[in-house]
């Protein structure tokens, strides 16, 4: 089922994130992980590429259709594009469609110099294109409240995201970000250009500072003064650290919600407690 079913103009959603586990020897694991995050009833949950980025490899398409098959929630698969050629697209499209999976997160994908571009495919722009002239599929893309890290300025990325949209974008789902008033000045500005499809707010909670640091360095994400504070104060102590992320995800996601956003993406790092206390602070409010 394609999520403009999915999803109703008159609820916000709440959805999650996975990544496929690197190795075969945790595949096992992640059934534990599927049955309590689909047990919380997200209205979707993608599920990334694979650090590889190869689709047979990352047991993503096995993952998704466990979700959709056994669990009756529908995926999200991730597909880049950088390093494939129009070829390889059409034959990881027929492996979607022939599993029942209607719904795909079009990428550009990150550099690696490790893997030859195939420079059919230069921008996720051109990969939502594609996908809209070979299939029925629904279409979403990614979003930088912040601007895209290579991005001359904030109008280059703007126009560079209306050319997504334009190309057959459905919705889009955001980066992480920490500032809810830099997300809301965001979609403020999307309207202006024009973009009118759902918007979902990523939301990343804090439960590691190395590795949000990490995160941060690669989207371009500033941390808010009221954030470092919390990074700076809890950094050596992981349960305390652990706590205070909660609240203060929970916190945003909160404001976000008020504030009448379309939807909550949650990248959770497959940390099912994670997204479990998420799920119980906003129970009541979603």
């Amino acid at each position: 089922m394609k999520l403009d079913k999915v999803l109703k103009k008159d609820k916000q959603s709440v959805s999650f994130e996975i990544f496929p586990p690197k190795r075969d020897t945790e595949l096992e694991n992640i059934d534990g992980t599927l049955e309590i995050l689909c047990s919380l009833k997200p209205d979707y949950i993608s599920i990334t590429f694979g650090a590889g980025g190869s689709m047979a490899n990352s047991k993503t398409l096995e993952i998704a259709k466990k979700i959709k098959n056994t669990y009756g929630i529908e995926p999200v698969v991730h597909l880049t594009c950088l390093n494939y050629t129009k070829s390889e697209i059409d034959g990881v499209l027929g492996e979607l469609s022939e599993a029942g999976i209607e719904n795909v997160l079009a990428l550009r994908g990150d550099k690696n110099p490790n893997i030859t571009q195939k420079y059919e495919f230069m921008y996720a722009s051109d990969l939502v294109s594609y996908i809209k002239s070979k299939s029925d599929m629904y279409v979403c893309g990614a979003c930088y409240p912040e601007c895209h890290p290579e991005a001359k300025d904030k109008v280059e990325d703007m126009l560079n995201l209306r050319k997504k949209v334009d190309s057959g974008a459905d919705a889009l789902i955001s980066q992480l970000f920490f500032d809810n008033d830099v997300f809301c000045k965001f979609v403020e500005n999307t309207k202006m250009a024009g973009i009118d499809v759902p918007i979902h707010a990523g939301i990343m909670p804090v439960t590691n500072k190395a590795q949000i640091e990490r995160m941060v360095t690669l989207c371009g994400a500033t941390l808010p003064e009221k954030f470092k504070r919390i990074l700076d104060r809890y950094a050596d102590n992981k349960n305390a650290l652990f706590d205070a992320g909660m609240v203060y995800a929970i916190d945003q996601i909160v404001d976000l919600l008020a504030r009448g956003v379309d939807g909550i993406h949650i990248y959770t790092m497959n940390n099912t407690t994670v997204a479990k206390k998420i799920c119980d602070g906003i129970r009541n409010i979603i």
